[in-house]
């Protein structure tokens, strides 16, 4: 199992949320590139960047920061936040991102959507599927749009893609454990796709309980940044 740290960026700085919102986040670091140096030292090949105010108003504004990271580290990005549009994913490839995190428009903008993958292969598109109690919710975590997981997961796979990030957002930032049932029932569902687990882990027995389940990754953010896994065990187990 990958394990990928997780690098949310507000205001250009490392912070992390609870439960999603917004009004509720902590500050980990002024300086989000020497925080992914460190990563990078340490073994770790991918990250996980959230432009937390891209996911709400739609716009990328982390460039900056990306342009950075590729240009002085060797180090892959899984980038997400303030993607609406094709020309948004062409602009985060040019710029190195690797992986590209595709949350509110898969929803609410299927046409566009449908034009990234067929102009992107869907091996680069990773859905984002951000549920409360099994519906998911969008534009930051702000709008509940109504729509099933496993509804979405049949769209999505029907149009070929296989890689969901699967956040229960009750446990994010809230280093109260992972909901491992929620991820056997999409396992039993769905053993054909890559599922990346993410919100709530706390400690080092909740990741390997989730390798346990032969998940394909896990992005881990919080718990790290309050000391509550070092980054030596992490790599330990990691794939």
């Amino acid at each position: 199992m990958k394990i990928i740290p997780a690098i949310d960026i507000l205001n250009g700085k490392l912070v992390r949320l609870e439960k999603g919102k917004y009004q509720s986040f902590k500050v980990y670091s002024e300086n989000p590139f020497k925080v992914t140096k460190q990563f990078s030292e340490n073994g770790f090949d991918l990250i996980h960047i959230v432009d937390l105010a891209g996911s709400k108003d739609g716009r990328i504004n982390t460039l900056n920061l990306v342009n950075l990271i590729k240009s002085k580290l060797k180090i892959k990005i899984q980038f997400g936040g303030g993607i609406r549009t094709v020309n948004d994913v062409e602009r985060l490839i040019d710029y190195g991102v690797d992986k590209i995190v595709i949350g509110s428009i898969s929803i609410i903008d299927k046409n566009e959507f449908e034009k990234i993958l067929n102009k992107f292969h869907p091996d680069r598109i990773v859905v984002a599927i951000d549920s409360e109690d099994e519906i998911i919710k969008i534009k930051g975590w702000t709008e509940n749009s109504g729509v099933n997981i496993y509804n979405h997961i049949n769209y999505c796979l029907a149009l070929g893609v296989n890689t969901f990030l699967c956040t229960d957002i009750k446990k994010d930032g809230m280093l109260a454990g992972v909901n491992n049932q929620l991820y056997k029932k999409l396992q039993i569902k769905y053993p054909e796709i890559k599922i990346i687990a993410s919100g709530g882990v706390s400690k080092i027995e909740d990741v390997k309980s989730l390798q346990s389940q032969n998940l394909y990754a896990v992005v881990i953010g919080k718990s790290i940044y309050e000391n509550k896994i070092e980054l030596k065990e992490l790599r330990e187990i990691a794939d």
